[in-house]
This record gives C-alpha cells, structure tokens and sequence, in this order.
C-alpha cells in the first residue's frame, strides 16, 4: 500500500466513521499490515476481487478496516463473525491464502511507555498506536478459511420466494422445513416481531 501513506488512509476513515478515536488507528494499522502481509497493493482497484476481510468485532476498528480495503458488506467482500475479538482475517482468494491478525491487549498498557506524558488514557492510546511496531500492536497467524461459492462476492446463485411470508431469500440462505422452501425467519424465528 506505498501508494497511501497512513495519515492519508487515517483521514479517509475517521470520515467514515465520523470521529477520532484509538480504534480508527488500530484499525487502519491493522488493516495496513493485512494488505502488506498477503501483498495486496490495491485493494479498491486491481486486486479488489482478490480480497475478503472477516472483522470478528463491531466495533470503530471494524470501519477503518472497510475504509482501507474497500471491502463492504454490499460487496461480500466484508463478513461480520460476532465473536467480539478485536481481529480481522485477511483472505486473498487468488492465492488461497489467509492471515489472520489480533489486536495485543498488552499494547493498551505498553502505550503508557510510549507517551508518559499524556494523562488522558485514551488520548494516550490513540497517539501511542501511531507509534507502537506492528510486533508490539498485532499477533498473526496463518489461517486456513473456506469460502463456500454461495459466500463470495458475485451475483446472487439462487433466489427462491419463501412460502410463508412471501420473501425472496438469495444466496442459497432458504431453509427446507416440513416440505416448504422458507426464508430463515420463518423457518427459526427472526430478531423482529411483525406488529
């Protein structure tokens, strides 16, 4: 990514996100370093099909991360795995190749070291992960991720109309229940009510 320096890739988050704050540099590193281990130089141009991203949190890393890769999750190239980990796993689908990255929980004291001087500890962090290696910031691992077809970025495989509510369900998402093609909120139960 030679072609962005961070403070430029900073900016273009905190946009998006709409604040400064620790998590944007967290995440704008992290997703740097992403990018540079799996040797994504583009990741909004050429090598955009290249690239998925799985964030294991929803939390401001999480937009910084969409603001460098350009991924999204309206263009499946961003998946969402609630484990509330502060980690992303960087997927380059050409070379079937994966790192995944977590963020130190260490590097919220160490940033005391960094910048004694700031008081506010949040302040403290936010200018200390300017400063820290990404050694000190990150553990990686390599990462084995299987992608099923009806996952990757691309048009939609199927749709079917659930028999129910009268929904269409994409991407191979409907559920067979008693003899009915039926969207997953009819089949389990959805996080809403109809009133």
């Amino acid at each position: 990514m030679s072609y962005r320096t961070f403070n430029e890739l900073l900016e273009e988050s905190v946009a998006l996100h709409g604040h400064l704050c620790p998590g944007q540099v967290l995440g704008v590193r992290l997703a740097m370093y992403g990018l540079e281990l799996l040797g994504i130089e583009d990741p909004k141009g050429k090598d955009r099909k290249r690239l998925i991203v799985f964030v294991e949190i929803d939390r401001c890393a999480t937009d910084a991360i969409q603001s460098v890769t350009g991924c999204s999750l309206g263009k499946r190239s961003l998946k969402w795995v609630d484990y509330g980990i502060m980690a992303a796993t960087f997927v380059d689908l050409e070379k079937d190749r994966a790192i995944r990255i977590v963020a130190r929980e260490e590097a919220r004291d160490l940033a005391q070291k960094y910048c004694p001087e700031i008081k506010d500890k949040y302040k403290r962090q936010l200018e200390a992960y300017k400063l820290m290696s990404v050694e000190e910031l990150f553990k990686v691992q390599n990462v084995k991720v299987k992608i099923p077809e009806a996952d990757k970025p691309g048009r939609p495989g199927r749709r079917v109309q659930c028999e129910k509510c009268g929904d269409w369900v994409q991407d191979f998402r409907d559920i067979k229940k008693d003899g009915q093609t039926l969207c997953k909120p009819c089949a389990f139960g959805g996080y809403y009510e109809i009133i």
